[in-house]
């Protein structure tokens, strides 16, 4: 008998239930009744705690257009990982022990960045463990995409879809903020499907009379209005240049007067240009609802792989996307990075060959 853990890690997203399908139902090809699923809740802490639930196959029914997770989610810090927690409890041995307990042969993890890393811990602690790369902002080494990712660009780009109307009514700018502290694949990718005119993303520092400029030259040509999709992680030029503890600073002092950093960029354009601006913030809708079917489809090819990766014996490595096809990368080379929009990549170029500011020139 086959026995496989899963569990679901840090912030949720619209695919994570096609993915455990996925690799469900593959297994379960391969292996028939030879095989026992344990799903383990609200993420790490369920591994850590012996939390879990015995899931069948009716329990993947039904779940491909459902969106969130049916095992829970947590955010379960990888910094603290190796601290014990407030009853002195190692958490590393924890989650060994659970392991060894209900006797698995592998643990999938399907997570984003800090999720990985734990992953690529138990790994090299010992475990069978294989990735399942998860995340809205597509920032994941190893990988061109990741599952959500698509998800979270179409409920965006219909938020600026949806103000573009009454902006051009009232002659108005509008900022769209979209989720992304370090990375600007998401604002990126929506900015350019809702017809932003401006977007401004963490890896391209702006400066905020460039902005400015950008607003001023719609207006002198007749266009009254403009949308401006923001990063939440957006950063000035001069916040760019400033030590990690200086910004930590700077961004507490921002936020005892703003909301987030789309409302002073709002209140820099209104001093600058006189135009009535308005914030819009989707916030955690970008997370929710169902996966569209690129997502389906790729949870579904993901997670297939992801099964046949443990039926071949190869563990330590996390489900990719290359080019068109589905791969595996160790999760070593996972763990720990980071993966940014390039600022000479050439989807930065096209975009600004649309005409497409940037705020930085």
């Amino acid at each position: 008998m086959k026995r496989i853990g899963m569990l679901t890690s840090g912030g949720d997203c619209q695919a994570l239930n096609a993915t455990m399908r996925g690799i469900a139902k593959a297994l379960y090809h391969l292996y028939e009744d030879d095989v026992e699923l344990f799903g383990f809740l609200d993420g790490y802490k369920g591994l850590i705690y012996e939390e879990y639930v015995r899931l069948a196959p009716l329990d993947f029914s039904g779940i491909l257009t459902k969106g969130g997770t049916i095992l829970g989610t947590s955010r379960q810090p990888f910094k603290l990982m190796r601290e014990p927690d407030e009853n002195g409890l190692d958490k590393v041995e924890a989650m060994k022990a659970t392991y060894r307990r209900l006797g698995l042969d592998c643990l999938y993890v399907l997570g984003g960045n800090g999720s990985q890393k734990t992953a690529n811990l138990l790994s090299q602690e010992g475990l069978n463990v294989i990735g399942m790369p998860k995340t809205i902002d597509n920032d994941l080494w190893g990988t061109d995409t990741t599952f959500g990712f698509q998800s979270a660009i179409d409920i965006a780009t219909h938020a600026i879809d949806c103000v573009h109307t009454t902006a051009a009514s009232h002659n108005r700018c509008f900022i769209v903020e979209i989720m992304g502290h370090k990375a600007g694949w998401l604002t990126l990718h929506a900015g350019i499907a809702g017809g932003a005119d401006i977007i401004l993303i963490p890896e391209i520092p702006y400066d905020i009379e460039n902005v400015v400029k950008a607003v001023k030259k719609r207006s002198s040509r007749g266009r009254g209005f403009t949308i401006i999709a923001v990063a939440e992680g957006a950063k000035s030029s001069s916040d760019a240049a400033m030590t990690k503890k200086e910004y930590k600073k700077r961004v507490k002092e921002m936020l005892r007067n703003y909301p987030s950093i789309s409302y002073e960029i709002s209140d820099q354009i209104r001093e600058s240009t006189g135009l009535e601006c308005r914030v819009l913030v989707p916030g955690h809708m970008q997370r929710g609802g169902a996966p569209n079917a690129y997502d389906r489809v790729l949870s579904s090819r993901l997670g297939t792989y992801g099964a046949m990766l443990f039926d071949q014996g190869e563990f330590g490595r996390m489900v990719a996307v290359s080019g068109h096809e589905i791969t595996s990368t160790p999760l070593s080379e996972v763990a720990g990075k980071l993966k940014t929009v390039p600022p000479d990549a050439d989807i930065i170029t096209e975009a600004r060959m649309l005409g497409i500011s940037f705020g930085d020139q």
